[in-house]
């Protein structure tokens, strides 16, 4: 299966808390997408491995992906790997997403400050016609970073304002790891994402992005490379105007 859009994760949870407003909204407008995760998540605080499949599984279904998938690379060791690159290229081959989605390269979790190069250079790796995996080459046209924890200055905000009821409902899939009145079901130690002011925090981000594009929830973006734009009239239009606060 061929996917248009392709986003990766150290752990269950990470796209949906970053960017699946985005990947929603690419679902709705008939493109095909999926999510895949390095890890299982079997050191996190809260929850068990058994429980994030669960969980990612309702989530996927949530988001209306094609392909969601677990990787088992090890939680918490999350490395720049020749074997890990080739997890990744593997993925990347099979189903030949146009764009990837990546965590931004620094970050307050390991895991994701690795899993960030380690899939822009697997991005890159699969595209080499000499690299033997009993696979096409494939290349994605571009990778394209979502912020986590902190901030960066995007290369462009995506309007997810019809899309985030739809987010907050893919994040709450995982009962494991956030606020829950029942808590001692998923064990008692709190961490940063189980207190209950962690989603308000989340739908904050959400309105200031949005509020840089003129509406009520926008998601952040990145790319390392210059945008190309072949026509600047046509593209600041007056859609674009439209936008400006």
């Amino acid at each position: 299966m061929k996917l248009d859009a392709l986003a990766f994760g150290a752990h269950a949870d990470d796209v949906e808390l970053s960017c699946s407003g985005t990947i929603i909204k690419l679902e709705a407008l008939d493109y095909k997408t999926g999510v895949i995760t390095l890890t299982q998540g079997e050191t996190a605080t809260r929850g068990s491995a058994e429980i994030r499949a669960k969980e990612f599984q309702k989530a996927s279904e949530i988001m209306g992906l094609a392909v969601h998938k677990m990787l088992d690379i090890p939680d918490g060791r999350v490395e720049d790997s020749w074997e890990n690159k080739l997890k990744i290229i593997r993925e990347i081959r099979a189903y030949k997403p146009r764009i990837v989605f990546a965590p931004y390269w620094i970050a307050r979790h390991p895991d994701h400050e690795e899993t960030s190069p380690l899939v822009r250079k697997a991005a890159y790796l699969a595209g080499l016609k000499k690299l033997d995996t009993d696979q096409e080459p494939f290349r994605p046209n571009k990778v394209i970073y979502y912020q986590t924890r902190f901030e960066f200055t995007p290369s462009f905000i995506v309007d997810i304002s019809d899309f985030h009821e739809q987010k907050v409902k893919s994040i709450l899939a995982y009962k494991s790891q956030f606020h829950h009145p029942q808590k001692a079901e998923f064990g008692d130690d709190e961490t940063l994402v189980s207190q209950p002011e962690f989603l308000n925090r989340i739908a904050t981000r959400d309105k200031q992005y949005g509020a840089y594009i003129g509406v009520r929830y926008g998601e952040p973006f990145l790319v390392r490379e210059a945008l190309k734009v072949d026509d600047p009239v046509a593209f600041f239009g007056p859609e674009y105007l439209d936008t400006i606060p």
